[in-house]
């Protein structure tokens, strides 16, 4: 069994969405400590041909403060300046011209302008969302439902005994750097590389295409069309460091 695993995301990109896809069980890693300045409360989309960052705001606590801990920064709800229906005017706004914006932005729009009061269930909400969208039908599990503990490689390779891997599928980012091949090695578990292509295609407003958007980009402008973007391949080659890949791709 394959599995693949990730914190979880705020409307993630098309990258994230396709290692879910090549997995048999995708875990969501919400029992690991809450990383500022990443993709967990926000994320990008295009507005007026650029990268446009959707923040939804967090309460500021402890540091070391787990995903699944994390509380959304509210307003009263008396207070007509919820970050929700910002964000889907927004989403009109920029993407209303995409051919398929009326398809898919009013699901968006509700799940949005909900009030949630954990950053991990509106993530939740935010996969299933598009998981539905894209008929992407892996299973998930919450790692805080697994019961196992530890850091870095240990955590990860604890969570695929616990699942019942035979292979964890990486991503092609930092887990190359702190996997520790030889204890997957020992516990019988073969390591896959996500081998991710990001496509080009047409985007409203007809400029330089921008890669690294929400998936919701691929919706809005690509429709059902953007389920044959996640159908990458899977390497078992150990892969080259990010300054490495750049110069072999030149």
């Amino acid at each position: 069994m394959i599995v693949a695993l990730h914190q979880p995301h705020f409307l993630p990109w098309l990258g994230y969405l396709e290692r879910m896809v090549q997995a048999d069980l995708f875990i969501v890693l919400d029992h690991v400590q809450f990383e500022r300045r990443n993709y967990q409360n926000r994320t990008r989309i295009l507005v007026n041909g650029l990268g446009h960052w959707l923040t939804v705001p967090v309460q500021q606590h402890s540091q070391q403060e787990l995903i699944l801990d994390k509380r959304i920064n509210n307003p009263p709800l008396e207070d007509s300046r919820w970050w929700g229906t910002n964000h889907s005017q927004t989403l009109r706004h920029a993407y209303r011209d995409a051919p398929f914006v009326e398809y898919y932005l009013p699901a968006l729009k509700e799940l949005l302008e909900s009030r949630w009061d954990h950053l991990v269930d509106l993530n939740m909400a935010t996969l299933d969302f598009l998981r539905d969208a894209l008929a992407i039908s892996t299973p998930m599990v919450r790692s805080s439902e697994l019961g196992v503990s530890g850091s870095k490689s240990e955590l990860i390779l604890n969570l695929c005994r616990a699942a019942g891997a035979d292979t964890y599928l990486a991503g092609m980012g930092g887990s190359r750097d702190y996997l520790d091949r030889a204890a997957f090695a020992r516990a019988n578990i073969e390591l896959a590389w996500q081998d991710f292509r990001h496509p080009r295609y047409a985007q409203c407003g007809g400029g330089e295409f921008v890669a690294g958007l929400s998936a919701v980009d691929a919706l809005f402008n690509q429709g059902p069309h953007s389920r044959s973007f996640l159908s990458g391949k899977i390497t078992t080659d150990y892969p080259l460091a990010a300054s490495q890949r750049e110069v072999a791709h030149a």
